[in-house]
């Protein structure tokens, strides 16, 4: 899995765009490296900017945003409604995919020192990058904002984590809030009614704060742990919603916080009509939700990533407003964009590209191909299976075999265009050049190491494939009786691809000088290849008692 992190710069710039577009431009030098939101603010005079990617480019792009702004903001000249320390007020960095709240806490705490020694920024670190547990609270950090800085210097309870003397780079500059949070998602519940009291009362149900003790005394807390709520009027639309903050959304998911409010709003004569997300998601939040929604139905779980994500959208009315598109609306297909590769060409177009002059795609991509079938065809008869009449109390058991197929039908799909990438690395290395020994030394090694990736790609294939057949063979044996002729293909199908694939190790295999790693390899797939005959035979065997002709 990518390791993917958030991070939500905050400039005390909101009102001349050149400065705005300077910083946005410094932060989008780092390749590997996507700007997906610049929100200025001109009453605040304040800009967000959101970039994701993987977390050393992140951090570096973090660094150039920071320098650029210490290079063109003036704190001692700086005014706004919103709250401010620094030039780069508040550096967050949040995990989306791969990576841990710790692991981001510890690269903020570095990314602050950072900015200290080669920039001279001061630099405060809050919440889960703190020092200090007061110090978790960004309010304790920015108390005073810029203006209380020259004291707070002099005081060794209150100064930055990392600064020196209140010079003039720190009298420009201010000090910077770096720290690592959880993903917040913001996301409106609209209700069928018009009263902003009765929203807000829904919202003091579940927030987390809860409502204030009609007694006077402390509070009576909400239902939803990692939640901030308020209700309000939307005159856009005509509706009250529930505004809600999800900071914790390992504690509180969205699909939780829905149905919450779906049943708090129904006990005070209210509805939820649907949601509005604000900003981005990270993709996980959707499958979780989808997932939920199918267990709910008793529904098989092995369906495609769209398909879940399309039930999530429809369970929650997520398009209710307005069409929601995930592609828009998630972080890592907006990272991804637009995939292009053989596995994402029609299958025409795989099948025209194949019978054309060019060598690649040639056989190992084909035999990924197969592959994928033998374990899309063997899932297909697993949900079929699940949604039989009269098999409904073994849903659960078809659903995870369909699970299991998709995780190996998606792996051979990466495989298509992974064995084709391998060919081309092959074709590149005997482009290198060989006029010196040295160079031609080089060459060698580097055409040496790219033919073994290329024989270990069709073994991989090869293992990925071999996964497929017990999942044909169970649904032979088990699965829904009018389908036992697609579990027989399904098996036809993995086992061509393991043979293909076998044949494209052999020949790699046999260009390899080292024979001492050549070896191991031939040994495995001419095992892998004996297991998955035997495997086929069982399968095609409990085909013939479901066809019985």
């Amino acid at each position: 899995m990518k390791r993917i992190v958030e991070c939500v710069p905050n400039y005390s710039e909101g009102r001349d765009k050149t400065v705005i577009d300077a910083i946005v431009a410094a932060i989008s030098t780092v390749e590997g490296v996507k700007v997906l939101d610049v929100d200025p603010g001109e009453a605040t005079n304040r800009t967000v900017v959101t970039f994701v990617g993987e977390p050393e480019p992140v951090c570096e792009a973090a660094f150039r945003g920071a320098a650029k702004a210490k290079e063109l903001i003036d704190m001692s000249k700086h005014h706004g409604a919103h709250p401010r320390s620094g030039a780069t007020d508040v550096l967050p960095l949040i995990p989306v995919a791969g990576i841990t709240l710790e692991e981001c806490a510890e690269l903020a705490r570095g990314l602050a020192k950072r900015l200290f020694e080669e920039l001279g920024i001061p630099c405060y670190c809050y919440e889960a990058a703190a020092f200090t547990p007061e110090r978790k609270n960004l309010a304790v950090c920015r108390e005073g904002e810029y203006e209380a800085l020259p004291e707070k210097f002099k005081d060794p309870a209150r100064r930055p984590d990392f600064c020196g003397e209140w010079d003039e780079t720190a009298v420009k500059a201010g000090a910077t809030n770096v720290g690592a949070r959880g993903f917040l998602v913001a996301v409106n519940f609209n209700l069928n009614t018009t009263s902003t009291r009765r929203a807000m009362a829904v919202a003091f149900d579940v927030r987390e704060k809860g409502r204030k003790n009609p007694s006077g005394e402390g509070w009576i807390p909400g239902t939803l742990k990692g939640t901030k709520a308020i209700g309000w009027y939307i005159e856009e639309y005509g509706i009250a919603q529930v505004s809600m903050n999800i900071t914790d959304i390992n504690v509180t998911p969205l699909h939780v916080a829905f149905e919450e409010v779906s049943r708090a709003a129904q006990v005070r004569g209210l509805r939820v009509t649907g949601a509005e997300i604000v900003g981005l998601v990270p993709r996980r939040v959707l499958l979780e939700a989808g997932r939920y929604y199918l267990e709910k139905q008793q529904r098989s779980l092995g369906i495609s990533e769209e398909e879940i994500v399309k039930i999530a959208v429809k369970s929650m009315s997520l398009d209710d407003l307005k069409p929601f598109n995930p592609k828009e609306k998630v972080i890592e297909y907006l990272i991804a964009g637009k995939k292009k590769g053989l596995a994402q060409m029609t299958l025409e177009g795989f099948t025209r590209e194949t019978a054309s002059e060019s060598p690649a795609p040639g056989g190992g991509s084909v035999s990924a191909a197969m592959g994928a079938f033998g374990a899309a065809l063997a899932t297909m008869v697993a949900n079929l299976s699940s949604h039989k009449r009269g098999w409904d109390a073994r849903w659960k058991e078809f659903s995870d075999v369909a699970v299991e197929g998709q995780a190996i039908l998606n792996h051979l799909l990466d495989l298509i265009d992974e064995d084709t990438a391998a060919f081309n690395r092959i074709m590149d290395c005997f482009s290198m050049p060989k006029g010196t020994d040295d160079e031609k030394a080089a060459r060698s090694k580097a055409i040496e190491e790219a033919t073994l990736f290329a024989a270990k790609v069709p073994l991989e294939t090869m293992e990925t494939a071999l996964k497929a057949l017990p999942l044909a063979l169970e649904m032979a044996q088990k699965g829904n009786p009018a389908s036992a002729s697609d579990a027989g293909v399904a098996a036809l199908a993995a086992v061509a691809a393991i043979r293909g694939a076998r044949l494209n190790v052999r020949i790699n295999a046999a260009s390899l000088k080292d024979k001492a790693q050549a070896q191991p390899l031939l040994d495995r797939a001419n095992a892998i290849e004996a297991q998955a005959i035997a495997l086929e035979g069982q399968v095609l065997a409990a085909v013939a008692l479901n066809i019985n002709i």
